[in-house]
């Protein structure tokens, strides 16, 4: 061994020994001088290591409920509905029997139920809920016990929000105890294609199996597509379809199934009136719906025409969110009524829209509107994330700031200039040099793609959380989470940033629905466009078919 080697030998030897020393010092524990129970924030305030920082915002409930506290005392053959409503509101979860026993026997009953539903009034409508469970439990306080209150929900129970599977177990459950008084039906939502896309596949695999998912597609399958309302409203999703000319059109539909890209099916579930509805200035019926990728636009001569030929009042939808909650459009010129009405029951749309909820009760022919804003709810990452994912790429930040600490013998300079210049009476130590400099540079690449990491995983969670979906539209991250922020100042803005969400998303493939053809009618006049329903009384109406007495409008 020559003197060079030997030398460097000693010098290591001497370093390690100087480390051991270092450490032998640190044995006795941890410091004395540090109180490891409290920590300082950064606005000053001190806070114990040992409980919840936030105090107001109680600890999720951690027991499996019992089948004595799961089942009603009262009937032990349904859920116990009280238990339910508090057990979530603290996030409890059920055991995946119990959960499946609740969506089973709710897909015994809707199978049961026809296509068209016939409901009497009186009866309270309830549009989208999107997993926004807190806001259901709101809703039942505004508009009332289902004991005592008829309801029908226009379907979008899930997506969106990350309380979905609480909102249909706890509205199965409901439907459970009252079949003939609360009715559910289907939205664009309540199928596979979009629940994989969105977040209810993600969050059933999350908080229970795929095992309750598949059970809850098959439930979706069995609800019912529309509601005939005291034989004067037509309760639908979406909206209108050429397809469906008469009531008895309903009955034809095979509604245990995937709903597909196209047909009347498609168009209950996800037509939209087209924007200047009432406004129109030729004689389309049904244009393409550009914004949704798929079924139509439906025009006002389209709602007026299918109202006259049913003896119909007017069309009760929801599938749009409105910040008022709700929104009457143009009148009829038989019945000085709005044509059509938007139902929306989701405040604070995925807490950027900033939007009112509204219910519509209707007893006493009186159709009264109700709204209400949102309720606070506990916080989660978004796509369910837990926080030791999503604090790794800054853990391994700060990790790779020790390694190059640890490492950099070498000085700044040195790491710079890539090109060392190997001298080659000193060969041998220059190429240690190197070799360590190497692992320096490939430490320092990692933490530059850690930082990348900790950067994006920021953007990507926000910008997952302002859209509520699992997967990013094309372009959106290149704007960033600020620029998005930034952005959505009001209801229209927040729209507009959601917008490619509202959108069919692509088909296996990448493909997209044939873009439908303009279907064409004749026109009808036009009364005037209802711009506010205070005060509002529509005048009376002779007797034409169904319709016996035009309601009056009120709103709370």
């Amino acid at each position: 061994m020559g003197e060079e080697q030997q030398s460097s030998i000693d010098i290591e030897t001497t370093q390690v020994s100087v480390v051991a020393k270092a450490l032998k010092k640190k044995t006795g524990g941890l410091r004395k001088d540090i109180d490891f129970t409290v920590h300082v924030l950064e606005n000053g305030e001190t806070v114990s290591t040992r409980e919840r920082v936030i105090k107001d915002v109680p600890a999720p409930a951690v027991n499996v409920p019992t089948a004595a506290e799961f089942f009603s005392p009262i009937n032990p053959t349904k859920p116990n509905l009280a238990f339910l409503k508090d057990h979530f509101l603290h996030e409890g979860r059920l055991t995946e029997e119990q959960a499946l026993f609740i969506v089973h026997e709710g897909t015994r009953i809707l199978k049961t139920e026809p296509t068209l539903l016939d409901i009497a009034a009186p009866v309270t409508v309830c549009g989208d809920i999107h997993g926004q469970y807190f806001d259901l439990v709101k809703l039942f306080e505004v508009g009332g016990d289902p004991a005592t209150t008829r309801y029908l929900f226009l379907g979008d129970y899930v997506d969106r929000g990350y309380y979905s599977i609480e909102c249909v177990l706890y509205l199965w459950s409901v439907k459970i105890w009252y079949p003939n008084s609360v009715f559910l039906m289907r939205g664009n939502h309540e199928c596979k294609h979009l629940t994989d896309y969105f977040t209810f596949k993600l969050e059933c695999e999350h908080k229970y199996s795929e095992r309750l998912y598949d059970a809850c597609m098959e439930s979706f399958c069995a609800l019912p597509l529309g509601a005939l309302m005291n034989k004067q409203f037509l309760c639908i999703h979406g909206g209108l379809s050429p397809e469906l000319t008469t009531l008895d059109d309903f009955n034809k539909i095979d509604r245990f199934r995937e709903p597909p890209t196209h047909g009347v099916m498609c168009d209950l579930l996800w037509a939209d009136p087209i924007e200047n509805f009432g406004q129109e200035r030729n004689n389309e019926f049904y244009t393409h719906n550009s914004a949704r990728g798929c079924s139509y636009y439906y025009s006002y001569n389209a709602a007026c025409t299918f109202l006259e030929k049913n003896g119909l009042l007017s069309i009760i939808r929801a599938h749009e969110a409105q910040d008022a909650g709700f929104k009457m459009y143009a009148t009829t010129k038989s019945t000085g009524f709005p044509a059509l009405i938007t139902i929306f029951s989701a405040p604070n749309y995925l807490d950027v829209y900033n939007n009112k909820a509204a219910i519509l009760k209707y007893e006493n022919n009186v159709l009264n509107i109700r709204q209400f804003n949102s309720t606070p709810h506990p916080y989660w990452l978004p796509n369910f994330m837990d926080v030791f994912t999503w604090s790794l790429p800054f853990v391994g930040e700060k990790i790779t700031d020790m390694l190059i600490a640890i490492l950099n013998i070498c000085s700044k300079e040195e790491l710079d200039d890539e090109k060392i210049m190997v001298v080659d009476e000193v060969f041998e130590q220059e190429a240690r040099k190197q070799v360590i400099k190497n692992k320096i540079l490939a430490v320092g690449r990692m933490a530059r793609v850690f930082n990348v990491l900790r950067e994006e995983k920021e953007k990507i969670s926000e910008l997952k959380g302002l859209m509520g979906t699992t997967s990013l539209p094309a372009g959106t991250l290149a704007l960033g989470a600020e620029g998005i922020k930034a952005a959505i100042n009001t209801f229209e803005q927040a729209k507009q940033a959601d917008k490619d969400n509202e959108k069919l998303p692509p088909l296996n493939g990448g493909q997209m629905p044939e873009p439908a053809k303009p279907i064409f009618g004749s026109p009808v006049a036009l009364v005037s466009e209802l711009q506010d329903v205070d005060g509002y009384e529509a005048p009376s109406l002779a007797n034409t078919g169904r319709i016996q007495r035009t309601p009056t409008l009120t709103k709370t």
